[in-house]
């Protein structure tokens, strides 16, 4: 394995034949999860009882990493079944994989559920593969390629989607305030992190005259990577998020960033967030983001302490 501090030549790296790749899996992946019958037992939860897996989660990943090591031996893998504490990304070429990213809803039925194929060089995302089954949502992007969507309603558009609008008119106004925010409340239903969520979701909905920003409205969904794809389409403007994992942001985070999009850190004044640093704000493309991102980070209280420990 690569060390923390060696770069990676990208130039031996073919990522369209990679990309194919982990299209082919993702519909493979994709009608084993459609085909199963979720069901969660005693020991179907990791941390507590809103943090689920399922026998699906798991043979999917298995699927998905021996597909994988037996077409490219050389590269890393990481997957979020498989994961153990202590795992750490490396510069090295990286799968990282999430097989069901919105396990409850896949419990549930509800169909915002997905897997997410992620590929990363030197610590940056540049292969993105989300599919939703369900509604046969393939989400992909390639660094330097541009990203698409293929679905019954989207012969592989680019996104994003629509124009996008700047953030504030030529009058300033605008801006937060008529925003449409993704924001999940995670499985930590206690603590610092969990306080800061309910704080800022109540700040973000607030009247103005009450010191809040009145957006337009908070959707939690219930999948990272969805949600910023969501925001990549430009369906919504801002997904933050503090708790979520590597796989659950790699292959979203190329989507976005090749749709025009921009991931910081969803702690105030940090610009710059790390694949696997735990805390995220996604933000759609167009002008006057950067005070769309300083305008939400004003209505953080207090700090997501999640990652921390990894800096």
């Amino acid at each position: 394995m690569a060390s923390n501090t060696e770069n990676f030549d990208m130039s031996s790296v073919n990522l369209q034949e990679i990309h194919d790749f982990l299209v082919s899996i993702a519909h493979a992946a994709g009608q084993t999860i459609t085909s199963a019958r979720p069901t969660t037992s005693r020991t179907g939860s990791k941390k507590n009882a809103a943090d689920l897996v399922t026998e699906t989660d798991r043979a999917v990943e298995k699927m998905v990493s021996e597909r994988i090591r037996e077409r490219y031996p050389d590269y890393q893998f990481m997957g979020e079944e498989t994961y153990k504490p202590g795992d750490t990304l490396t510069p090295a070429p990286t799968f990282i994989v999430d097989p069901i990213d919105g396990t409850t809803n896949f419990v549930h039925t509800y169909p915002y559920a997905c897997i997410s194929l992620g590929f990363a060089i030197n610590l940056t995302p540049v292969i993105g593969v989300i599919y939703n089954p369900f509604t046969n949502q393939l989400f992909t992007g390639i660094k330097d390629q541009g990203s698409y969507l293929t679905s019954p309603l989207h012969n592989r558009e680019k996104l994003p989607l629509k124009p996008l609008e700047p953030f504030y008119d030529d009058s300033g106004n605008g801006g937060l305030g008529n925003c449409l925010i993704i924001g999940e409340w995670g499985s930590d239903r206690s603590g610092n992190d969990y306080d800061v969520k309910v704080k800022t979701f109540r700040k973000l909905c607030a009247d103005k005259k009450d010191g809040g920003a009145m957006v337009h409205s908070i959707r939690s969904l219930g999948s990272a990577a969805l949600n910023i794809c969501s925001v990549a389409a430009g369906w919504a403007d801002v997904y933050w998020e503090g708790g979520c994992w590597a796989w659950d942001v790699c292959a979203g985070w190329v989507v976005l960033k090749e749709a025009g999009g921009e991931i910081v850190d969803a702690n105030p004044g940090r610009w710059k967030a790390k694949v696997d640093g735990r805390r995220y704000m996604a933000v759609r493309g167009g002008e006057g983001w950067e005070a769309v991102v300083k305008e939400f980070w004003g209505c953080v209280e207090g700090e997501l302490e999640v990652g921390m420990d990894m800096e």
